[in-house]
């Protein structure tokens, strides 16, 4: 090379791991919107759990039990996945994209997985819908929508009808939010509202009201069992609770014909030093007695992270920040992207543990991680 010759710049590479879509993000995104996504409830300690326990965890894989292709399939509720990761309810996608979650259906149609779309959503569960359609048309978008029952019942009310219009085929409903999580992370950066014309589209005209009005969510220190059975009774529509984390609660939600439950501790972002999820599988699947699905999300971040959930018991698992981060890093094609990522990497370790679907994936495979890894 002649000397004052310059190297010419090398492409940044293309994301290989949910982590590299997590840094990519982190350069793209606002601090401040980082830091939201990223952060959890107080010390965090939650947040760093849920991925932690899954590195406590080892796959002790079966031989020669040799498949040439492996079965990824999973219907739940009507609703058919290519494969059991499923996109949890995230807020605010907009803070990511401008097409927001609108982007994000779209990749879940094309991946054939379920979205559940977020109450807190920056596009109106409608225009998720159309999105969806869109992307796949001929076929109805995998659509299940997240609730959070309101104080005034009519608020309600008009959500899960507008849920069920769009073409919901399930509800699931968080329950561990009697308030709201305290966030560090967002106090010292003042990030208390959304940017100038950025709204919760879900709460926007919700009851008729005047064009344009807005609705805040709103938490309910009140909420109870009986409230369940309200909703219950004015909808045929599955209901799924997400954010059960004690047996005996599971147990009780049995009782009151809820449809399945979603093990999640918000991410860490509710009550801090709560579980890992992983952690608390077992014994929820146990209570439960194989009388209804058990969903996980939580610290959810490579293939082997599935194949331990449905091992320990799990009919499917969700992903949250790693959709943003892709979301954030390169539109629809970056949530598309970690999508496949997670399929490709869940496949493989099928392979390796000598299983051709999901029921092959049994307890007996996942076994603590040595104390030297801990």
């Amino acid at each position: 090379m002649n000397p004052g010759t310059e190297l010419p710049e090398r492409e940044s590479a293309e994301p290989l791991t949910l982590r590299d879509f997590e840094a990519a993000a982190r350069v793209r995104l606002d601090p401040v919107h980082y830091d939201y996504v990223a952060g959890g409830a107080r010390d965090e300690i939650t947040v760093r759990a849920n991925e932690t326990a899954f590195q406590q965890l080892s796959l002790l894989p079966r031989v020669l039990r040799g498949r040439a292709k492996r079965e990824l399939d999973v219907t739940l509720f009507g609703s058919h996945a290519s494969m059991p990761v499923l996109i949890s309810p995230t807020a605010f996608h907009k803070l990511a994209d401008p097409a927001g979650e609108a982007a994000t259906a779209r990749a879940a149609a094309r991946a054939d997985t379920i979205m559940i779309v977020s109450m807190a959503s920056t596009v109106d569960v409608r225009d998720v819908a159309a999105a969806a359609r869109e992307a796949v048309p001929g076929r109805d978008p995998a659509l299940w929508f997240q609730l959070y029952i309101q104080p005034d019942p009519e608020d309600t009310t008009a959500l899960v009808r507008r849920a069920t219009t769009a073409g919901c085929s399930a509800l699931v409903v968080t329950v561990d939010s009697p308030v709201l999580g305290v966030h560090d992370r967002n106090k010292r950066n003042g990030f208390t509202d959304l940017p100038a014309g950025m709204y919760c589209e879900n709460l926007r005209n919700l009851r008729g009201d005047e064009p344009g009005s807005v609705r805040q969510i709103a938490m309910s220190p009140a909420l109870s069992w009986e409230h369940v059975d309200m909703l219950r009774a004015e909808t045929s529509l599955p209901i799924l609770l997400k954010g059960v984390l004690h047996p005996e609660d599971a147990k009780i939600a049995l009782a009151h014909g809820v449809d399945g439950l979603l093990l999640s501790n918000h991410g860490g972002r509710q009550l801090d030093t709560a579980p890992a999820t992983i952690d608390l599988l077992p014994e929820m699947v146990e209570a439960v007695g194989g009388a209804i699905p058990v969903l996980l999300d939580g610290g959810v971040r490579r293939g082997t992270d599935v194949a331990k959930a449905i091992a320990l018991g799990a009919a499917a698992v969700g992903v949250g920040r790693p959709i943003v981060w892709g979301l954030a890093a390169d539109g629809e094609r970056g949530v598309g992207r970690v999508l496949e990522i997670l399929r490709e990497e869940f496949d493989h370790t099928l392979a390796l543990c000598g299983a051709g679907g999901l029921a092959e994936l049994t307890r007996d495979l996942v076994r603590p991680a040595p104390a030297d890894r801990r």
